[in-house]
């Protein structure tokens, strides 16, 4: 009787425990699959989900907010995931916030972060899809990796042909490096070009010399140009003035241009002279007999002064004439 009664009590405490252990475990897995939750579902569309499963955290700025509800493919380029978030903190993400796929530590399991966005934006809703950003991948980084060994790789191998081909001395390196009579030409000619510069910066001092020189001598033209205000003044007032000048002259010419213009265009009498060729003749034949007549008046009265009724008359005009010459001298 002791018997069964012991093992009704054993049998008992193990249905007791295996029904604690049961419940205890419904509830750490409900409370991790967010069953006994208010959730609100937000989706988001990534190109490559890394082998996110059902399950996985999901993370708003390193806090785990929820976990992935689903992942299934849109398209043959699109897969979507569902995450079931914790109702409490739906006041704190925006429509503009980022989902990206991580890892959780190296080698941990997959996880959707979520960061927020730059500005202002509302709250999200049930059912809104955020914005994504797909990483890269360890694959894609060690894929990188790999290329950039092979080409570290082939580039090693080029830079040893080239040293090679240096040390036998082939190209224009190789030649430079081995060449023992072209490393003294080279030699020499960078002594001269040294020697080059040190005239060059002896000539600029020389140079530089000469027109501080030049400034200070107030003897020179220039010294007294740049230095003595008062003649940088009168030769500003005479180019001034030869530029007025210049200005004068050139109203001068077309004023002329202007008379010269209107003395050939004109009906007056000066273009009548100088283009009526008749007009012309007359009037040297005019003067021709103005000077013969002048002529035979000077003979007239050369023979008026020997004709005896008039020499008298000139012989007095003529002491006349000295005695008023006389005076003149004495004066």
């Amino acid at each position: 009787m002791k018997t069964m009664d012991s093992k009704k009590i054993q049998l008992g405490l193990l249905v007791v425990i295996g029904s604690v252990l049961f419940v205890a475990a419904v509830y750490l897995i409900g409370q991790r699959q967010e069953l006994f939750k208010k959730t609100f579902t937000i989706s988001a569309q990534f190109r490559n989900v890394n082998g996110l499963k059902n399950g996985n955290n999901v993370r708003y700025s390193g806090l785990d907010i929820g976990t992935v509800k689903k992942v299934y493919m849109v398209n043959d380029s699109m897969i979507r995931v569902d995450m079931a978030l914790d109702e409490k903190i739906i006041g704190h993400i925006r429509k503009n916030a980022i989902a990206t796929i991580g890892a959780d530590g190296l080698v941990g399991n997959m996880v959707v972060n979520i960061v927020p966005g730059k500005g202002s934006a509302p709250v999200v809703d049930n059912g809104d899809i955020l914005e994504s950003y797909s990483k890269i991948s360890a694959d894609d980084i060690l894929n990188t990796l790999s290329t950039t060994n092979e080409n570290a790789a082939i580039l090693t191998s080029d830079l040893l042909k080239i040293t090679n081909r240096i040390v036998d001395g082939e190209g224009t390196i190789g030649v430079l490096l081995n060449d023992t009579v072209m490393a003294k030409e080279l030699k020499q000619t960078i002594a001269n070009l040294n020697l080059a510069s040190k005239g060059a910066s002896a000539t600029v001092n020389k140079l530089n010399g000469l027109v501080e020189t030049l400034k200070t001598n107030d003897e020179s033209v220039l010294g007294v140009l740049l230095n003595d205000t008062i003649s940088g003044e009168r030769l500003k007032t005479v180019v001034q003035n030869m530029e007025s000048l210049s200005v004068d002259m050139e109203s001068v010419v077309g004023n002329i241009n202007k008379m010269v213009l209107d003395i050939q265009s004109s009906k007056g009498t000066l273009n009548y002279i100088l283009n009526d060729t008749t007009l012309v003749r007359d009037l040297k034949t005019s003067a021709d007999n103005i000077k013969q007549g002048t002529d035979k008046f000077n003979e007239n009265m050369e023979a008026l002064k020997h004709n005896i009724l008039f020499r008298g008359y000139f012989k007095k005009l003529e002491r006349e004439q000295e005695r008023e010459a006389k005076k003149a001298n004495k004066n």
